[in-house]
């Protein structure tokens, strides 16, 4: 009797659950079939257009480029739910325009879809065509086996919900940057579509949780973007404070008082209030471990100013990141254990220094300890003897009660402590205190009219903020920042714009071997960039003066040299000297007291 009593209440438990799996899974496939369908008959509208072309009818052109922003705002009503549950479908949709090499084993994807159509529209409509409508071709064929991915498809409320909430923010960190569709513009009406799209998928889950705030700032959303039609003069700061991150809280606060939150992608934390907290990202997927001994930190601040390090005892890791600097040197080549002899590349700042998935500015190194290993070791930087140093340190007073606390086994003492310590150390650097940040967290009087401006243009017109990512302003890519990017923006030799000479430093290419790689360097972080001159990976520019006046000409390829595979844009951003100087203006709102 018990045993059947038992089973009887297994299965009631079964079916709530069973039930409870699908508040709005339900809803949510039959809109992305919908809306599938829809998407696979713009695609085919698109390619007729192309095929009108004719470069000497303005009306022609103008017909396909409306085509092509129709096109990307019916693809935008299933993005989230394709990028999210099929991501390598979604590839051949929206990727960036350039040659991409999937790592380790340097396999090579061409571009394809509609970033790549915008490029040869609006480059040579004429003399593209052919490749267009072969994408279109290309592109028509896929989107008609779209409703094919739902057979046998599964998903929990869970994964729906981790969905929309991954699309809030591609809004705020991509679509309202033109990341997707520099050419076109076309990001601020993108984002109300994801919106409208994310009312509807939302509307069985805001009904069972009857919380009413999440909707009202989907609307308000709405109604901010489309009030403002011009891109470029879009309040980009207010739309955030206002609007985007009050709907991220509330959107978290509802998934998680119904018990739904989950977080397969790992990186970001969803407890913290919004993308621009402190705490918005989980640590520990940059190595950050909460099982560290706390007297490790301790220890690897003593040694990142230990100069017994290196091998003749003038240097240590403060030497070229002194702390009074903002953790640089202000050289435009750090010198070496040598004297007098430069090392390769500009000594970088250690602030946020962590936030990255591949450190050195050609990534060869995985892990910060990785790095730190390779540059006590590296003949020209310190050309150390850790394993000997680490025995010897560990004999005085001074070291002795430190090593202890994370290393009581004396016999298994060994370089690699050294490593693990300075790089805990390290992962400290990350002070969020800067006026920007002030702003952020509800202090409205922190930033002046010139930085909120200068907000606004790096985040739109001015095209920072699409290599530059909110909100640690590098390069790790939203909207799960899974990945660090590399760019090739033909850095010059100098800053002598008259005559401009390409750098010989090949970046990434000597780590990577592939021509796709060739002056790629990491993307590092702006926040205090305004302290932390001089700049780019050779130090070859003096000022942010410079910096701007070189990212406005178009990099290298837009100064005349031959740089085929630059992945900046050549086309100059023509930003008015005013313009200029108020994204300076903000850069400095990222300096932080340290």
């Amino acid at each position: 009797m018990w045993k059947a009593l038992a089973l009887c209440f297994a299965l009631v438990l079964l079916v709530a659950a069973s039930r409870q799996e699908d508040i709005g899974v339900q809803n949510c496939t039959e809109l992305f079939r919908t809306d599938a369908r829809e998407f696979a008959a713009q695609v085919k509208e698109l390619r007729l257009a192309i095929e009108k072309i004719d470069s000497t009818n303005a009306l022609s052109l103008a017909n396909a480029e409306q085509k092509l922003k129709d096109t990307r705002l019916s693809y935008k009503r299933i993005a989230f739910f394709l990028e999210y549950f099929f991501f390598t479908s979604s590839r051949i949709y929206n990727r960036p325009p350039k040659t991409e090499i999937e790592e380790p084993h340097l396999e090579y994807s061409a571009p394809s879809g509609f970033q790549y159509i915008e490029a040869l529209l609006f480059d040579d409509p004429g003399g593209h065509k052919a490749e267009m409508i072969h994408q279109c071709r290309f592109l028509e064929a896929a989107a008609e086996d779209l409703p094919a991915l739902l057979h046998n498809f599964k998903a929990t409320d869970a994964q729906i919900l981790e969905s929309v909430r991954i699309e809030l923010i591609r809004i705020m960190s991509l679509s309202i940057t033109g990341y997707d569709a520099p050419l076109l513009k076309s990001g601020l009406d993108e984002a109300v579509v994801s919106f409208q799209v994310m009312d509807k998928v939302l509307e069985p889950y805001m009904k069972r949780s009857n919380d009413n705030k999440v909707w009202k700032f989907i609307v308000s959303c709405q109604i901010d973007l489309v009030k403002t039609k011009d891109f470029d003069s879009f309040d980009r700061l207010y739309f955030l404070t206002h609007y985007a991150l009050p709907l991220q809280e509330h959107l978290g606060g509802m998934i998680n008082g119904m018990g739904l939150e989950i977080n397969e992608k790992g990186i970001l934390n969803y407890n913290a209030k919004n993308i621009f907290s402190p705490d918005a990202f989980n640590r520990a997927a940059f190595g950050d471990s909460a099982n560290n001994h706390p007297g490790l930190v301790e220890l690897g601040k003593k040694l990142f100013s230990e100069t017994r390090l290196s091998s003749n005892g003038t240097l240590s890791c403060a030497s070229c990141h002194n702390p009074a600097l903002h953790f640089t040197d202000g050289l435009p080549k750090s010198i070496g254990i040598h004297s007098g002899q430069a090392v390769r590349r500009n000594a970088p700042s250690l602030l946020y220094g962590s936030f990255q998935h591949a450190q050195f500015w050609d990534g060869r190194a995985r892990t910060l300890e990785e790095q730190i290993r390779t540059v006590i070791h590296d003949t020209l930087e310190m050309n150390g003897r850790p394993a000997e140093t680490i025995r010897k340190l560990a004999r005085e007073r001074q070291y002795r009660r430190l090593i202890r606390k994370v290393a009581p086994n004396r016999k298994s003492l060994n370089d690699t402590i050294i490593y693990k310590a300075i790089a805990a150390f390290v992962r400290t650097l990350q002070p969020f205190n800067s006026d920007f940040d002030r702003y952020m967290a509800g202090d409205k009087t922190a930033l002046t009219d010139s930085q909120v401006n200068g907000f606004n243009l790096f985040m739109g017109k001015a095209q920072c903020g699409t290599c530059h990512f909110a909100p640690l302003f590098n390069g790790l890519i939203p909207p799960t920042y899974a990945l660090t990017e590399f760019e090739i923006l033909g850095t010059t030799a100098s800053d002598d714009w008259l005559h401009p000479r390409a750098d010989p430093d090949e970046g990434r290419f000597e780590v990577r071997p592939t021509p796709y790689f060739r002056g790629a360097f990491k993307t590092p972080t702006v926040r205090n960039a305004a302290v932390t001159a001089p700049y780019m990976h050779n130090g070859a520019f003096a000022t942010l003066e410079k910096v701007m006046e070189f990212y406005d000409k178009g990099g290298g390829a837009g100064l005349g040299l031959e740089i085929p595979d630059q992945t900046l844009s050549p086309i100059p951003l023509n930003m008015t000297d005013q313009e200029k100087s108020d994204i300076i203006a903000f850069l400095k709102a990222l300096t932080d007291r340290i």
